[in-house]
């Protein structure tokens, strides 16, 4: 019997049965297979370029090399993560730049109650290659460099001191997800034999010191063993343990309600780590998908609804919507930039707006970035 047919079956009635991990809503049926959008198919491009479901409109928040309107702020080159803050009535949106050699950092974006840009600015410069990241509980956003030996930063959306994580560990930072619920954050690695990594605090909401773990894997059990050494003096982080379990190129992370859902590149697929039942399950592989409509999966965001979004890093520039349902479909597509890529998806508090941006925009060179947000009825 299909692993799709058997879970279906053994929670068939409200029963569950025990087989080394818990049988949940959101792991009933993995993985997602392609079906359609619960907003319906893609219209026509919109004047931005953007093929959008019905009743969902576009606007350009910021172009890379040009001042954000109605301010002095230069958006920056290449960006990439984001996420948004709430911010009295209105929120910050802020936005990694992955430009090289000491070019890098990160800016934000604040609106107004109405969505209006009230201001911009920059929160952290001087970085390289700052990818992903990920927002803590207490508003502040971990920007991760991702590059050999990399830091992992943590910023503040209003423009306060930016701090470098030591205790995070040294190695090709993409992603963070706070978890509150136990306390720990989640880490990514962008490598062909990266690891999936944990960092647990010794003071919650403090960042400066706590221990870093890696994800084992030995006779099909899972476990969190100790880095001996997060500052990659001698050995890179990820040769240090022998049974951690390897990932292909570790990209975007996203927590809720107990499992931190985590993407790589190099295989195409979408995991949801089961933080309470210690399991590891595969929501979306485009190997094991007809028709697999996603593919270059990068960063990942989700709802309350339980949608998740992913955007990709090439395939035919689209985010794509996972549904609760176990669904994958087109949710919007980018016309025209095949050389760039789709990243830093993030809703506003209120989940009415969606920011994106492609990272090198038509002419497929960092210098050409675009930061879009779209508006509509999204599933909340």
């Amino acid at each position: 019997m299909e692993r799709r047919t058997f879970l279906r079956a053994a929670v068939a009635g409200g029963t569950a049965v025990a087989f080394g991990f818990s049988v949940t809503r959101e792991a009933i049926a993995y993985p997602a297979e392609a079906g359609p959008s619960p907003y319906g198919p893609l219209l026509p491009a919109d004047a931005n370029g953007l093929e959008l479901p019905e009743g969902f409109t576009s606007r350009v928040i910021a172009r890379t090399g040009q001042a954000v309107e109605g301010t002095p702020h230069v958006w920056h080159g290449a960006p990439d993560g984001g996420a948004c803050f709430t911010d009295g009535d209105g929120w910050i949106y802020v936005s990694n730049s992955e430009m090289g050699a000491g070019t890098g950092g990160v800016s934000a974006v604040r609106f107004a109650a109405d969505g209006t840009i009230t201001d911009a600015y920059p929160i952290l410069s001087g970085t390289t290659d700052n990818c992903s990241g990920g927002a803590t509980p207490w508003n502040t956003w971990l920007s991760c460099e991702e590059t050999d030996r990399g830091f992992v930063f943590e910023t503040d959306p209003w423009g306060g001191e930016a701090i470098r994580r030591d205790a995070m560990g040294r190695l090709k930072h993409e992603a963070a997800a706070a978890d509150p619920d136990r306390r720990v954050v989640y880490l990514t690695e962008d490598e062909p034999d990266g690891n999936f990594y944990r960092f647990v605090p010794e003071t919650w909401e403090a960042m400066s010191a706590g221990t870093l773990q890696v994800l084992t894997e030995s006779d099909g059990a899972l476990a969190w063993v100790e880095v001996p050494d997060p500052t990659a003096a001698v050995v890179r982080t990820r040769h240090q343990v022998a049974e951690a379990k390897t990932f292909d190129g570790g990209e975007g992370a996203y927590y809720r309600n107990g499992t931190c859902f985590f993407t790589t590149k190099g295989d195409n697929r979408v995991w949801a780590y089961d933080a309470a039942a210690n399991a590891l399950q595969v929501v979306y592989d485009d190997d094991l998908t007809d028709d697999a409509p996603l593919t270059g999966v990068d960063n990942i965001t989700g709802t309350p609804a339980g949608d998740l979004y992913v955007a990709e890093d090439g395939g035919n520039m689209e985010i794509c919507v996972i549904t609760p349902e176990d669904v994958v479909a087109p949710f919007l597509r980018v016309g025209g930039q095949s050389e760039s890529e789709l990243c830093g998806v993030a809703f506003d508090p209120a989940g009415e707006r969606l920011y994106f941006s492609s990272q090198r925009g038509p002419s497929g060179r960092s210098e050409d970035g675009i930061t879009y947000e779209v508006t509509g009825p999204f599933r909340r």
